[in-house]
């Protein structure tokens, strides 16, 4: 799970089919896609979003997003 990840860490995304559509969908324009490498920037508190580097950007996703992300740890 994309959750568990620390800040620092490395993963290649492996499952993305359990997001809502529309989340998906921004992920996809975003080109997040299943296989794309993320780095973990950093975990806002109090249940705040996740900062993901990916291609070059970053960008927040949800935890209620990021607990259905699988994620495999490079």
């Amino acid at each position: 799970m994309l959750k568990s990840c620390k800040p620092g860490q490395k993963g290649k995304i492996i499952d993305i089919s359990h997001v809502s559509h529309l989340v998906r969908r921004r992920l996809l324009d975003l080109g997040i896609t299943e296989g794309s490498e993320v780095c973990v920037k950093c975990v806002m508190p109090f249940g705040g979003p996740i900062m993901l580097e990916c291609c070059g950007q970053c960008v927040g996703i949800r935890r209620k997003e990021a607990v259905q992300m699988e994620v495999a740890r490079i």
